[in-house]
């Protein structure tokens, strides 16, 4: 009779335990990240997102670049929440609008993605869950891996460009401010090689340098790829309206591959942070077995972006859902 007595006692403290509220309320309020977390309050969202990046790439192929780039100056910022879409407030400068987010464009595209999740599943997927999707099917649009990524972020309230010069590396700062500030979230050596292969996209504007060619030509520069780099910055001190830039890779500059790290073996990089990675004895050797083998550069690009965007997410009932991506909701 006892031991029954215990067992149904042991029965009862389970159950009570199992459905305590605080431990619901728990599990409720922070439920962190997971593979295709909107499958029920939003089945279609992935597919959404995936379609509108086919058809913005489809009409402005740059649109890859932006996204690709939002990533890295949104989820090294303390948080992968979105703070980077928020426009500029008459009491806060957005983080978009800081001068190390220079070159940044396109964020209207993400607008029309978000319209048209809305369209489907009003106030249900955050804009940063839009941000890291349209950037892992921007990164496929352009000839790179695809990375399966957890979603259930939430979007962040305000815009920090007060620490966005404290956590997101300059790209002419040194390889070892680079590693440090990547290390802190995570992403180890062979991580951070990885994702600076994104320069092998896109371009780089004028005045990030013009320090490399003027008033004296950086000696550590190919002499071959000077001769370009000059034609396309003729002027120490570019024109602020006119868009001047030097291709990141003039062999395949729409393709993310892995020919970004021959050319900066082959002294053609364009930055510091390029230089320095292809010479610092840190990082150089995973350089070199990148060059050889773009299967390895896609499993460690892979394996940074995830990490990179599972960055100290807004997840359960922290942040919001914003109706806009540009605007933080109106609190009541």
């Amino acid at each position: 009779m006892a031991a029954k007595a215990l067992i149904v006692f042991a029965l009862f403290f389970f159950s009570a335990v199992s459905f305590n509220p605080a431990f619901a309320d728990e599990n409720e309020e922070n439920p962190g990240l997971a593979m295709n977390s909107y499958r029920d309050t939003c089945p279609q969202a992935e597919d959404i997102i995936k379609e509108q990046v086919r058809l913005l790439y489809k009409r402005h192929k740059n649109t890859a670049f932006s996204w690709l780039r939002n990533i890295f100056h949104d989820c090294a910022v303390e948080s992968c929440d979105a703070s980077l879409l928020l426009d500029s407030t008459r009491r806060v400068l957005s983080e978009k609008e800081t001068d190390r987010s220079f070159g940044l464009r396109n964020f209207r595209y993400i607008e029309t993605i978000k319209e048209a999740v809305e369209r489907e599943c009003p106030g249900v997927v955050s804009c940063s869950d839009i941000l890291v999707l349209s950037a892992r099917d921007g990164i496929v649009s352009l000839g790179g891996p695809y990375i399966p990524l957890k979603t259930g972020r939430r979007d962040g309230r305000r815009s920090r460009s007060d620490m966005v010069e404290r956590f997101l590396p300059d790209h002419n700062e040194s390889i070892s401010v680079v590693l440090e500030r990547f290390g802190s979230m995570g992403i180890d050596t062979a991580g951070v090689v990885a994702l600076l292969g994104a320069h092998s996209v896109g371009r780089t504007h004028c005045v990030k340098l013009v320090h490399r060619l003027y008033p004296e030509v950086d000696p550590e520069l190919n002499p071959n790829h000077v001769e370009h780099m000059l034609y396309k910055c003729p002027d120490a001190i570019p024109d602020p309206k006119a868009v001047q830039y030097v291709r990141n890779d003039r062999g395949t500059p729409m393709v993310l591959d892995n020919n970004y790290y021959r050319n900066i073996l082959d002294n053609k990089g364009l930055l510091i942070v390029d230089h320095q990675l292809a010479t610092d004895k840190r990082t150089k050797p995973f350089v070199k077995k990148m060059a050889k083998s773009q299967d390895y550069f896609f499993k460690e690009f892979s394996r940074a972006i995830t990490i990179l965007s599972e960055n100290n997410p807004l997840t359960g009932n922290k942040g919001e859902i914003r109706k806009q991506c540009n605007v933080a909701n109106k609190l009541h």
